[in-house]
């Protein structure tokens, strides 16, 4: 039997990821605009866009440290 989720007080905030892709063939890609994200309070917030050029296999392994970069830089002390 699986057990149920116990909130913590105090637990790891609460997030949403934004997030978008697409694989688009070298030398097609002319220019590349921040995007606009709107959020519930009416405010809006941009999120930076970014390219990775070269096979699938150099993308996915220059993506997975960008990632593991962006949670480092996030990270909160003690957590």
């Amino acid at each position: 039997m699986r057990g149920k989720l116990k909130l913590v007080k105090g637990g790891a905030t609460r997030r949403v990821l934004v997030y978008g892709m697409r694989l688009i063939e070298t030398g097609r890609v002319a220019a590349l605009d921040d995007a606009k994200v709107k959020l519930a309070d009416g405010e809006q917030a941009r999120v930076t866009m970014h390219i990775i050029e070269g096979t699938d296999v150099q993308i996915r392994r220059q993506l997975l440290r960008s990632i593991d970069a962006f949670f480092e830089l996030l990270a909160e002390p003690g957590r």
